[in-house]
């Protein structure tokens, strides 16, 4: 395809202006070790997961969330610490939102595929097939892994994209020196100044993200790392939108012991 200094997606004239969130949440999280998947794993007294949808929750001005699990997900309905009674759809901040949303908030699905892309396209078409998202509406996909999510920082990527043509991400400027390897060894030094790291959420209309990773799929999803990815290869341009060291990916198991640190940190 040839590269284009700036594509704005397709216009969606009277497209109405709702946000939904898309969490993948099928991986098994191998490399953090642990007897359950992580994003059921306890930290600072509730599952990972619950950390996330309450960061979601108190988020004004999001439509709702599709929470896309595994077809053979057991733990979701399980019994887990720090739970109430009746599950992640009854931690407070959901419920709220759920009391409060017509046709509720949180929307449950078994479509989680065999890889982080496959499930993102499995949930956009069942936001199409439920009737839930039209194609001018937003959608941003944000990892269950990354619960320390700041509220004010989706709500700027939400801010900041209502008035982008083609939509953004959450990233971080890249703070270290950065080496490209060779056989094991250092074979450059690369320059910095132009490099970020990508981040969830990011979000995109939700028709014109459906395209991207269709298209995407017809050659293989191995190569879609990310939202922004399937994007970038249809021409477009997604903007990055400063986001917070703290928003980190929980993948290995030091990476736990730092998010509880910082848990506690912001505890009152």
């Amino acid at each position: 395809m040839t590269k284009v200094d700036f594509n704005p997606a397709p216009d969606h004239p009277g497209a109405p202006d709702r946000v939904w969130a898309v969490v993948p949440c099928g991986g098994k999280g191998s490399r953090a070790g642990g007897a359950s998947p992580k994003q059921y794993r306890l930290l600072a007294g509730l599952p990972v997961l619950a950390h996330t949808l309450n960061a979601l929750a108190r988020v004004p001005g999001l439509q709702g969330v599709v929470l896309a699990i595994a077809p053979d997900d057991f733990w979701f309905e399980s019994a887990h610490e720090g739970l109430p009674p009746g599950g992640f759809a009854h931690l407070p901040a959901v419920q709220q939102r759920q009391a409060a949303t017509p046709g509720g908030w949180l929307h449950v699905r078994r479509c989680a595929g065999d890889s982080r892309a496959q499930t993102v396209l499995n949930s956009l078409q069942q936001l199409q097939d439920d009737g839930l998202a039209a194609p001018g509406d937003w959608v941003m996909v944000h990892d269950a892994a990354r619960c320390l999510v700041h509220p004010q920082d989706i709500s700027t990527l939400m801010d900041v994209c209502r008035v982008d043509p083609v939509g953004g991400l959450l990233a971080i400027p890249l703070p270290d020196t950065l080496k490209q390897a060779v056989a094991g060894r250092v074979g450059t030094t690369l320059a910095r100044d132009d490099k970020w790291l990508a981040q969830t959420p990011q979000m995109f209309r939700h028709g014109d993200l459906l395209q991207a990773m269709v298209s995407a799929a017809r050659t293989g999803l191995a190569h879609i790392t990310d939202e922004s990815s399937a994007m970038e290869q249809q021409g477009y341009q997604p903007r990055l939108v400063p986001g917070s060291p703290e928003n980190i990916k929980l993948t290995y198991p030091p990476d736990f012991a730092l998010a509880e640190a910082i848990l506690k940190e912001r505890q009152p």
